[in-house]
């Protein structure tokens, strides 16, 4: 019954955590080794993780935390992130400029203010959700996404998007 619970979990919210590992670090080899660090924690805790709440949730919070041990030991020889997607889905014709300079900026923001603003919009997270996987405040995640927000709005003021071109 565990065995199976826990494949389920897996089957379920894998590519999400590779994903989300992926918005945050930029690397795909290392997004999945930090997905797969999350979900060999959340088996061996898998008795207390299934009686949370939302299990998923926990093993986000897991691989934001592995991400930023990460990202601190890169130093800052961090790489660019990934276009923020939702659901993994991919435009026919990317506009590659655009997707650039989102990762460009991306890459200019604070770890924090960089992981609310991911888990906000490309997971369309709630604060309260964002705060339990950060393990902060509902209002510095406020604060932090609010933030992180206007430093992407000015990093990116003179971009031109072309609205029937998807990121």
């Amino acid at each position: 019954m565990r065995d199976q619970a826990f494949r389920t979990f897996f089957e379920q919210n894998h590519v999400s955590l590779s994903r989300l590992a992926f918005l945050l670090t930029g690397d795909s080899g290392v997004a999945d080794d930090l997905a797969a660090d999350a979900l060999t924690e959340v088996w061996k805790h898998w008795e207390r993780v299934s009686a949370a709440g939302d299990p998923a949730a926990y093993a986000r919070g897991i691989v934001a935390n592995l991400t930023r041990n990460w990202i601190r030991r890169q130093g800052r020889a961090r790489r660019g992130l990934a276009l923020l997607g939702r659901g993994g889905e991919r435009a026919a014709a990317p506009d590659v400029p655009a997707v650039l300079d989102v990762r460009s900026a991306l890459r200019k923001l604070p770890y924090r203010r960089r992981t609310c603003v991911v888990l906000r919009y490309a997971f369309d997270l709630s604060e309260r959700e964002v705060a339990g996987i950060l393990g902060i405040s509902v209002g510095a995640v406020k604060s932090q996404t609010s933030r992180g927000a206007k430093q992407l709005a000015e990093l990116l003021k003179d971009l031109e998007f072309d609205p029937e071109v998807a990121l």
